[in-house]
């Protein structure tokens, strides 16, 4: 019985390290594929980019939302644009934590896995 026990273990220990083999590259191809996105920048501009796009669209936004909200105005280009810098910027923050999340499940997988085929080997090897 412990035997089998152990085999089991051992091959959910082996499924572990197989995702958790598997979220590295993926995760290596999500964040070449942000950084070829945002170019000019690199990656760790994008956090200070933001903030003053963030600053430069609350600037413009108290200006201008007065009248928008009136209907006596419409958005400027340079509204529009600060606007759209925001959203765009703010996807690629999003998207790096999530490229985060997904390297440290993978360690998380890796180590689980790694430590439930030692526990499943320990168990078949005593008997």
């Amino acid at each position: 019985m412990v035997r089998v026990l152990g085999v089991i273990i051992i091959i959910l220990g082996l499924v572990g390290v197989v995702f958790g083999s598997m979220f590295f590259p993926e995760a290596s191809s999500a964040q070449d594929e942000i950084a070829s996105q945002v170019l000019p920048l690199t990656l760790d501009q994008i956090d200070g980019k933001y903030d003053l796009v963030t600053a430069a669209f609350n600037a413009q936004m108290a200006i201008e939302e007065p009248a928008i909200q009136g209907h006596t105005g419409m958005p400027s280009a340079l509204y529009d644009y600060y606007g759209a810098q925001r959203a765009l910027l703010g996807l690629a923050k999003a998207n790096m934590g999530t490229v985060k999340l997904v390297r440290y499940l993978g360690i998380a997988c890796l180590a689980l896995g790694l430590g439930l085929a030692a526990t499943g080997i320990v168990l078949v090897v005593k008997k």
